[in-house]
């Protein structure tokens, strides 16, 4: 069983990052901790996978280090709230396995929370 999940860990990271650095991969638990880069050497993406799925949190930054989208999946669905982000919108999307059923953008100049 562990052989499977290693292997469909090293095809996936194949078939997505087949070009520069190489990924990581920590076995945490019964998950493991997946870690890829940009060519700069920056983190573009980490996260989870679990069973050779996409599972549990994952993050993903540009080639500066910024943050462009955070987000879950669930046994290798989006689900839930995903957030991205771009220039000054940040956009709220609500997944239902995998099908977006709502989308709502933010500006920075709308006031999210008063106190």
């Amino acid at each position: 069983m562990n052989k499977a999940i290693f292997f469909l860990v090293v095809m996936f990271s194949v078939c997505m990052y087949s070009q520069g650095t190489e990924p990581t991969f920590e076995k945490m638990g019964d998950m493991v901790k997946a870690t890829y880069f940009h060519e700069n050497g920056e983190i573009a993406q980490t996260g989870y996978l679990l069973n050779g799925k996409l599972h549990g949190q994952w993050l993903m930054y540009d080639a500066n280090g910024k943050k462009m989208a955070s987000g879950k999946y669930l046994e290798g669905q989006k689900s839930g709230k995903w957030f991205f982000w771009e220039d000054e919108i940040l956009r709220e999307v609500d997944y239902d396995k995998n099908r977006i059923v709502n989308v709502k953008n933010w500006s920075q100049s709308e006031v999210v929370a008063v106190q």
